[in-house]
């Protein structure tokens, strides 16, 4: 292959997913999220036990927050925000369709919609900034000054 040809940037991205988890037979709003994020954290692992998940956020039509879950008639329905890293993509949109796949998979029967796609610097890169403070701290002392 003649030098200078790339066949294609790939590209490291961090995708936020919102779900929307239905919980049964809850009286709060507390009890409703609690039981959701196990819920969630049961369907996702073993597969998937590196997509974090945390309560998502809602918003009246007039701008004002609300809690995540809605309780009526001892059910809920819960916002969660699910994020996770997909490697090795050529764009965003390929990041957001990825994810997607991964998550619903095995959220069968959940509704899902891609909020945030960001693209992460990848290994190779931080690999290139040696010496740099954010590398030994994330090392956790395994550089061989380290082991001395």
């Amino acid at each position: 292959m003649p030098i200078g040809v790339v066949l294609g940037a790939v590209m490291d991205c961090r995708v936020v997913v919102e779900a929307a988890v239905p919980v049964y037979d809850v009286e709060t709003a507390d009890e409703a999220v609690r039981i959701a994020i196990s819920k969630t954290g049961e369907m996702l692992n073993p597969d998937l036990n590196y997509v974090e998940i945390e309560t998502g956020s809602r918003t009246s039509p007039g701008g004002e927050e609300l809690p995540p879950a809605f309780v009526a008639a001892d059910e809920a329905l819960v916002a969660l925000r699910l994020r996770m890293d997909v490697f090795n993509v050529d764009r965003e949109e390929h990041a957001s369709r990825v994810a997607r796949k991964e998550i619903g998979q095995r959220l069968r029967n959940i509704p899902l919609k891609v909020l945030q796609v960001e693209e992460i610097a990848s290994e190779n890169e931080s690999d290139s900034a040696e010496g740099s403070p954010a590398d030994e701290s994330e090392g956790g002392g395994s550089t061989p000054d380290a082991r001395d």
